[in-house]
């Protein structure tokens, strides 16, 4: 019914937006310590809760995934999540990115081109 490579694409999208999110919910956070000013932060940080419901969706996809593709297929576009979290780390967080890591992202896009043919 749905081919492999626009459910991969949609599925690590979800899951760098919950990458993306984490982060941002972490920045917000006590500084880590089993105590309850630590877990209050947690309860109240919607960016916390929105990447879990992220991962959630990314997860579930993923279950559908692997139940209708080949395996061998299916895992290597996990690697698009890669791709994403560099994109993700320019625009969200400001990172410079060096030629080295674009072409690599290049070849992993050509790589999931491939498998997904």
């Amino acid at each position: 019914m749905f081919s492999l490579l626009p459910l991969a694409l949609l599925q690590s999208l979800l899951l760098v937006i919950g990458q993306v999110l984490l982060k941002f919910g972490l920045t917000r956070m006590e500084p880590f310590g089993w105590n309850s000013a630590f877990f209050r932060s947690v309860l109240v940080n919607w960016q916390f809760a929105a990447s879990g419901i992220s991962f959630g969706l990314g997860s579930l996809l993923w279950m559908y995934i692997v139940k209708r593709f080949p395996f061998s297929m299916a895992y290597p576009m996990v690697s698009l999540s890669y791709v994403f979290g560099l994109i993700a780390a320019v625009i969200f967080f400001h990172e410079s990115v060096d030629l080295e890591k674009w072409v690599g992202v290049a070849l992993i896009i050509g790589g999931c081109w491939l498998i997904a043919k």
